[in-house]
């Protein structure tokens, strides 16, 4: 077993598909872009916003800053809950608390947001330490979190950490900082996308991904 495991948020414990596409989809009409299919709008989920306001609508960075400010007036009253864990996933998160790890969720969401989702599941209490992204965007990568949660429980040796996440931001974050990167394939991406970015392990789901963490 990894001492460290650290788990993404949206789209490997939480399948917060309807949630967040509401929520762009909100902004996007404030912003004079009406979306006809939120399908469409499915690489949002996962990579920083601002970031996706960038790369799939060519906003500059002060457009970009308000997509993010009107997705925040509809997501923190309604989109936060439009929500639910994987199935599974509860049971895993309690037998990995279980054990001698250290359990760390990172995510790219806004650290607030993620302690409320947390909280609202009743799962909380298993991790030892929620790490996220800051409101002001001075940690808004997974990078930036993952170095941010490193400090935060003193981890020196990399090779007994592994990030759990569904995107490509999820392995570069992992490689960026020196650990492995394990993808699963029932949350955001694709194998095609798991096997381009390099990711270290492919998992199909929520049991393989539990017998893989869990293994002596």
């Amino acid at each position: 077993m990894y001492d460290y495991i650290f788990l993404d948020l949206d789209g490997t414990v939480t399948e917060s598909e309807e949630g967040i596409l509401n929520s762009v989809a909100y902004a996007l009409e404030k912003l004079g872009y009406p979306v006809e299919d939120k399908n469409t709008l499915r690489p949002f989920i996962g990579p920083p916003l601002s970031e996706s306001f960038r790369e799939f609508y060519g906003f500059d960075d002060e457009t970009s800053a308000r997509g993010v400010r009107y997705y925040r007036e509809y997501y923190p009253q309604k989109g936060i809950f439009e929500n639910k864990l994987y199935g599974g996933m509860e049971e895993l998160l309690k037998a990995l608390s279980e054990t001698d790890s250290t359990i760390v969720l990172a995510t790219s969401k806004p650290e607030v947001f993620a302690v409320r989702i947390l909280e609202h599941f009743g799962v909380s209490q298993y991790f030892d330490l929620i790490a996220g992204s800051t409101m002001d965007g001075t940690r808004n990568n997974k990078t930036d979190v993952l170095k941010y949660a490193i400090s935060q429980i003193g981890v020196t040796d990399m090779s007994e950490s592994l990030m759990v996440g569904d995107r490509k931001h999820d392995v570069a974050g992992a490689h960026n900082v020196g650990m492995k990167c394990a993808y699963v394939l029932f949350g955001y991406g694709s194998r095609e996308e798991a096997q381009s970015c390099g990711a270290d392990f492919i998992l199909e789901d929520v049991n393989a991904l539990g017998e893989f963490l869990l293994k002596e």
